[in-house]
C-alpha cells in the first residue's frame, strides 16, 4: 500500500520506517527541508533505538522517500497519516494548529485526485478534531466526506526509548470511525502487526491517549507518595509495590475503573484515611492521597445536583447498601445521598432487597438505629410501591430487572449510577458519567 506521512518528527519518523519495513511504500512530508534531506540520505530525524538502521535499510530499498511537495505526496498515496506535533497551548489545551494546517494541504491534494482517499490522525488530539479536519478537507477539496475520502482517528502508543518495539507490540490498535471502508483500509495498513484492532467511536479514539497518559502520571505519583511513607517507616517500598502489582485480580486489572457511583463501605474510606494519617504523622505532603477523598465527595455532590436539577420532589432510591450483594450500610454513599435529599425536604422512598432480608439484625441493626433511624420508615420491600411514589428513580445498584425502568415507566425520570444500559440518551433517562 502507498502511504504518505505528514510530519517527520518523533511519531512521523517511527511510523515512516516501521510501515515501510512492513512492506508499504511510504512518502514523508514536512516543511523542514533538513528533515526531508535526512530521510532521503537514509538517516533518521530522531534519536531512537533501531530506527536509524530501519530508515537506512528501507531507503536503500526505495521503500521510503521524503518531499516538501504535499500535493504530490497525496496524489501518490492511498492513505495519508497525520503525525504533526500538538504541543500544549498557553491555557493548557493542545495546540491543534499544525493539524489544521496540514489538513488544508491534504485537502488541496485530494482535490486533484480521483478515487477514494483515507486520512488517519495519529497525533494526540482533543475530541472534535476529527470532525474539524473532515470539514477542512471537504472545504479545500470540494469532495464529500465518506464518499470521496474518510478521516479516521488512530492514536499511537509509543514511548520514547522503546518506540520501535512499541510500534510492533502495541496494547491494541485503535481505529475510530463509522465508515466500514475506512476501517478495512486501516486493517490493511496494520496487517503485519499482531495486535487486537479496536474499532470505537471517533471521540473515544481521540480521548484515549490523554486518559492513558493521565493514568500513567497518576500511577507514578501514587507510587512515589507510598514510597515516601515507606522510607519514613523503614519499609522496603519496592518489595511492597512488587507485592502490590502481583494482584492482577483487583490492583492491576479492570476492577474499579468503570465510571459510576462514589466509593463507600467499611474498608476503602477507613484505610484511605489511615494511609493519609501515616503521611501526616511524618509531615509528608501527599497530594494524590489527599485528593482521593475530596474527589469522591465532589462526585456525591454531582449526583445530588443532578437530582435537584430535575425539579421534582418525590424521589425513589433503589439500593441503600454500599454495593450490590450486601446489606452493609456503613459509609454507604447511597445513605449519604438519602440524608442529603431528606435534609433538603425531598419526599423519599427507598428500596433495597438485601437490607430488608437482613431484617435489621446484628451489626446492621445497631448501625441503623444508632446512625440513621430516620431512614427506617422510608424503606420498602415493594419495588412497585417505590415506583408509584417516585417522580425520579435513582438506581445505585445493578440488576437486570432494573434495566428497562425508563421504558416501562416513561412518565418517570431514571437517574442511572451503575450503567444499566448502553443507549446514549432518552428524554427520561440520564447516566451519571455517560
Amino acid at each position: 500500500m502507498n502511504i504518505s506521512i505528514f510530519g517527520l518528527g518523533y511519531v512521523g519518523c517511527i511510523n515512516l520506517g516501521c510501515l515501510a519495513k512492513n512492506g508499504h511504500h511510504v512518502i514523508g512530508v514536512d516543511v523542514n527541508e533538513l528533515k526531508i534531506n535526512l530521510i532521503n540520505e537514509g538517516k533518521a530525524t530522531v534519536i531512537e533505538k533501531d530506527i536509524d538502521k530501519i530508515i537506512k535499510e528501507q531507503r536503500k530499498k526505495n521503500s521510503i522517500s521524503a518531499t516538501i511537495d504535499h500535493i504530490s505526496a497525496v496524489l501518490n498515496s492511498d492513505v495519508t497519516i497525520i503525525c504533526v506535533g500538538t504541543p500544549s497551548s498557553a491555557n493548557g489545551h493542545l495546540n491543534i494548529e499544525y493539524i489544521y494546517n496540514v489538513s488544508k494541504q491534504i485537502g488541496k491534494g485530494i482535490k486533484n485526485k480521483k478515487g477514494f482517499h483515507e486520512v488517519a490522525i495519529r497525533s494526540t488530539v482533543l475530541p472534535g478534531t476529527n470532525k474539524r479536519v473532515s470539514e477542512i478537507i471537504a472545504e479545500e477539496s470540494g469532495k464529500q466526506i465518506n464518499r470521496d475520502f474518510a478521516v479516521v482517528s488512530n492514536p499511537e502508543f509509543m514511548r520514547e526509548g522503546t518506540a520501535v518495539k512499541d510500534f510492533y507490540n502495541p496494547p491494541y490498535i485503535v481505529i475510530g470511525t463509522d465508515n466500514d471502508k475506512a476501517f478495512d483500509i486501516m486493517k490493511e495498513v496494520y496487517r503485519e502487526i499482531n495486535a487486537n484492532i479496536e474499532r470505537v467511536e471517533v471521540e473515544v479514539a481521540e480521548l484515549i491517549k490523554l486518559v492513558n497518559n493521565s493514568f500513567h502520571a497518576l500511577k507514578i505519583s501514587f507510587a512515589n507518595e507510598i514510597g515516601n511513607i515507606c522510607k519514613k517507616l523503614k519499609v522496603d517500598s519496592h518489595q511492597l509495590m512488587d507485592l502490590f502489582i502481583k494482584d492482577k485480580h483487583l490492583n492491576i486489572s479492570p476492577s474499579y475503573l468503570k465510571p459510576g457511583f462514589a466509593f463507600g463501605g467499611s474498608c476503602l474510606p477507613k484505610d484511605l484515611k489511615s494511609t493519609k494519617t501515616l503521611a501526616h504523622d511524618f509531615f509528608l505532603e501527599s497530594h494524590v492521597l489527599e485528593s482521593i477523598e475530596k474527589s469522591n465527595e465532589n462526585h456525591k455532590k454531582v449526583i445530588f445536583d443532578m437530582i435537584v436539577s430535575k425539579k421534582k420532589n418525590y424521589i425513589g432510591i433503589i439500593g441503600l447498601s454500599f454495593k450490590k450483594g450486601t446489606d452493609d450500610l456503613r459509609y454507604s454513599p447511597a445513605v449519604e445521598l438519602a440524608e442529603m435529599l431528606l435534609g433538603k425536604g425531598y419526599n423519599l422512598k427507598i428500596y433495597d432487597e438485601k437490607v430488608n432480608i437482613s431484617n435489621f439484625t446484628g451489626t446492621n441493626k445497631d448501625y441503623i438505629y444508632k446512625h440513621i433511624p430516620h431512614l427506617v420508615e422510608l424503606i420498602t420491600d415493594n419495588l412497585n410501591e417505590l415506583v408509584k411514589h417516585s417522580e425520579v428513580i435513582v438506581v445505585t445498584q445493578y440488576e437486570e430487572r432494573f434495566k428497562n425502568l425508563d421504558e416501562e415507566y416513561p412518565e418517570k425520570i431514571v437517574i442511572d449510577l451503575v450503567k444499566l444500559k448502553n443507549k446514549k440518551s432518552y428524554s427520561n433517562y440520564e447516566g451519571i458519567c455517560w
